[in-house]
Parts: structure tokens; sequence; C-alpha cells
């Protein structure tokens, strides 16, 4: 038997039906609840259910909220150091001055170098930037491989929930491109054929929430750490060990402002607890297909300037370290 439904019944459905259709992608997802910062710890499959079966909903809602806003920061290469930008440019131009760009990096130990990444009297640009990323109030995928970040965000198309703006991949594919990659490959000449792939997320450190990581690897060829505090952002504690167990040397360093350090990911490595002030940092990966990384001398040790100033032809997979 078919029930009739009644005419009030009828109209209420079509009415909710097409209100239902009137919501824009990012209301709709601005009313989607977030997995339980518990269910995220112990990976329960729901967690991972949400981000995929909302993946669609979440790029459309990130594109309309980028056009929607009418003063976000320009995030472009007047980000970078000077020093570092004006090199690297001349070494795409011409890879023979790629020199200049090596120069600029001081390997404090076997396997890791630091260097000034951003110029840190623009970082405001890029910091007000995640700030209305953040306030976007679009669900947004921690950091949880080895703990749960809450302040920090994934920022890598092959990670769900991740920062699906369109102007903001730009820039993050501007950041792996043309220099991560290259400079990788100049420090590392192993790394040659292990760096097709990326990954990436931002993190947070401050007392009152996540205040330390412990001693670990990167599932990475090569892992940059880029600090965004602010210059008038000061912090204390949260020094960076690094382990060369080999040698049985330890280095420890302290970020400054738009500072990086890169380093092979085998390298040990952990993060003192922060005692005062926030550390923003953002922590990008590469490694080869299938997450494949360098075992010993690489294959292509012995590669020339013009090969490492290239991007490779490989497409992104969907292998994602967490």
């Amino acid at each position: 038997m078919h029930t009739i439904e009644q005419p009030d019944t009828a109209l209420n459905t079509a009415l909710n039906t097409e209100q239902s259709d009137h919501v824009s992608p990012l209301q709709q997802a601005r009313n989607l609840k977030l997995p339980s910062k518990s269910d995220m710890l112990r990976r329960a499959p729901s967690v991972e259910h949400f981000w995929h079966q909302n993946s669609q909903l979440f790029e459309q809602a990130w594109t309309e909220w980028e056009t929607i806003q009418t003063e976000l920061p320009v995030l472009d290469d007047s980000l970078f150091d000077p020093t570092l930008r004006d090199a690297v440019t001349q070494a795409w131009k011409t890879p023979e001055t790629e020199m200049a760009v090596k120069d600029l990096w001081q390997e404090i130990l076997p396997g890791v170098y630091q260097g000034q990444f951003f110029d840190p009297t623009q970082l405001s640009q890029l910091r007000r930037y995640l700030q209305a990323v953040a306030d976007a109030n679009i669900p947004i995928r921690p950091p949880y491989g080895i703990a749960l970040n809450r302040n920090g965000a994934m920022l890598d198309a092959r990670s769900t929930g991740y920062i699906a703006a369109p102007h903001f991949q730009a820039f993050y594919h501007e950041i792996m491109n043309r220099y991560v990659r290259p400079i990788a490959r100049l420090l590392f000449a192993d790394v040659y054929g292990y760096d097709t792939q990326t990954f990436g997320f931002s993190i947070q450190y401050q007392p009152t929430g996540d205040t330390s990581l412990q001693l670990h690897t990167d599932a990475s060829a090569v892992t940059i750490n880029i600090n965004l505090n602010l210059i008038d952002e000061p912090f204390t504690g949260s020094e960076v060990d690094f382990v060369d167990r080999h040698l049985g040397q330890s280095k420890q360093a302290i970020f400054e402002p738009g500072m990086a350090i890169i380093h092979r990911g085998n390298v040990p490595h952990a993060a003192h607890p922060i005692t005062s002030g926030t550390r923003t940092n953002m922590v990008l990966w590469l490694y080869g297909d299938n997450m494949q990384v360098p075992r010993g001398v690489g294959l292509h040790s012995d590669i020339d300037a013009n090969q490492r100033w290239t991007v490779p032809h490989s497409q992104p997979d969907r292998f994602a370290p967490f």
C-alpha cells in the first residue's frame, strides 16, 4: 500500500529540499560537526570517513571562500628572503650559478643545514592569510601523525582536510617546486629521483596546548622546517635537537623568524617543551613515488646543475604519510 502524503507535509518537504539546494558549499561545510580529538587520536574509522566523504565539498567551500574575500593578503615571492630569492631566480635562469644558493645554507650537523628562507619583515602577510584561513570556519584536518596538533593544518592536496584555497595552493607549489626541491638536490646529492612527491603541514607549539615532540625520524627523503614567527613574537624553550648517531653528536637549534632547517628525513630530531610564547612552523617533505626514500648512495648522485633545476614529470600519487 502506498502512503499518500498530506498536502502540508508535502509542501514542507519541498520547501526544505529547495532550501537545502540553495545552501552554498561554504555554508554546508561550516555546518558540519568535526570529529572529536579522541576519535582522531585513536584513528576511529568514522574520522577518515568524515574527511573522505566531504573532500569535494571542502574544495568547493575553499574556492567559494576565497572568491568572497576582499582583503586577503597576497602570497607571492616578496615573502622570500631577498638574497635567497635573487640567487634562486638566477639559478633557474643559469643553473651554473647555483653555488650562490648553496652558500646561503650553513651545515650545523651532517645532513642538517640552516638558512634564512622567508623575509621576517614580510611574514605578517602569510600569517594574516593563515589567520583568515583559521577564521573561515571550514573544517581543517590537524596533523596527527605523531601527536594531534590542534592549531596546525594539512597543506598538500594528497591529504584529506587540507587547505584547498586555490591561491594558497599556488603559493605552496611555488615553495615546493621553485625553492625546496632544487635546494634539497643541491645540498643532498642522492635525493634526485626521491623528490617527486610532496607533503606539508603547519604546526604550532604553545605552553597551554601542544608543547613538544619526542625524538623521531621522518618518512621523507628531505624535510624542511620553516619558522613563521613574527619579529615581535618571541618564545622561550622549544629548541630542536638533531642527533647524529654515527658520530655520537647532537646539535641544538633555535628557530628565528623566517629561518629554515633542512635535513635528511632519517636524522633523529626532537622539539623541547615550549615555556612561553608560541612557535608556528611550516613543515614540508619530499620523497619519491610510493613514498620511496634514498637508501645509502643514490643512483643519481652525479647529476649536473641543469638537472637539479627542473620540475619532475611524475604525477602526484595518493600516498600520504599521515
